[in-house]
């Protein structure tokens, strides 16, 4: 099938009726699926620059899965001196129950389990990764509006529609032996995740006129949007 257009098949992981081993097994999977591919560098870097001169960061993760980018902020702003309120917001139950559990002792990163609406303003930054592929049009354009009007910036962290990455991660995730599941599901995100113009299209509508759309190695597709001053 082309990708010219955005598939919309619904993942595997997304099932209700998935039980909690399994969304363990995924779930870390996953995690490793991100390092391998560097997923978390340019959420990363984004975080570094607008922390310049700055002592604390009050951040909110949407979409965490197990938690794995959140746990990766918290040791860099351990190194930095940085004081950090990190909280995550998954609307899966079962993403709060993988998180603790891969979460060291110690840590004082918040789970919560529920809609990212309920958060309240404030947030120094507002992050999420690989989410935004997986909500609907409206749903995407509602999240959007939403951390414009409640972060002081944001950035979203999502893949590339790209036939290179579409045919080669299956052949990746089987070298691996990653989960099927992830395998699966992984192929199918390339097909629903999107492309520049797709961005594009989608700030026109939500009405946000400054945010930068930026490709990230490899295959990676983000959109920042960094304000002068807190919100």
């Amino acid at each position: 099938m082309s990708l010219k257009d955005r598939w919309f098949a619904e993942e595997l992981m997304d099932s209700d009726a998935l039980d909690q081993a399994t969304y363990d097994a995924v779930m870390a999977d996953l995690a490793r699926v991100n390092r391998v591919t560097l997923a978390a560098r340019p959420t990363m870097a984004f975080l570094k620059r607008i922390a310049r001169g700055r002592d604390s960061l009050r951040i909110l993760d949407v979409g965490f899965g197990d938690g794995d980018m959140l746990r990766r902020i918290e040791r860099w702003a351990t190194r930095a001196g940085i004081a950090v309120e990190l909280v995550g917001i998954d609307i899966n139950p079962r993403s709060a129950e993988a998180a603790r559990r891969h979460t060291p002792p110690g840590s004082t990163i918040r789970w919560r389990t529920g809609d990212y609406e309920e958060m309240g303003r404030g947030w120094d930054a507002v992050i999420s990764s690989l989410v935004a592929h997986h909500m609907t049009h409206a749903q995407l354009i509602a999240f959007l509006r939403w951390m414009e009007g409640h972060a002081a910036a944001w950035f979203v962290n999502d893949l590339h529609r790209h036939g290179f990455a579409h045919r080669g991660f299956p052949l990746l995730a089987r070298i691996a032996r990653w989960h099927p599941m992830v395998r699966h599901d992984g192929t199918l995100s390339v097909a629903r995740s999107f492309r520049p113009a797709d961005w594009r299209a989608l700030l026109a509508e939500a009405g946000i006129a400054e945010a930068r759309v930026v490709r990230a190695f490899p295959f990676r597709l983000c959109v920042e949007r960094r304000w002068t001053g807190a919100r």
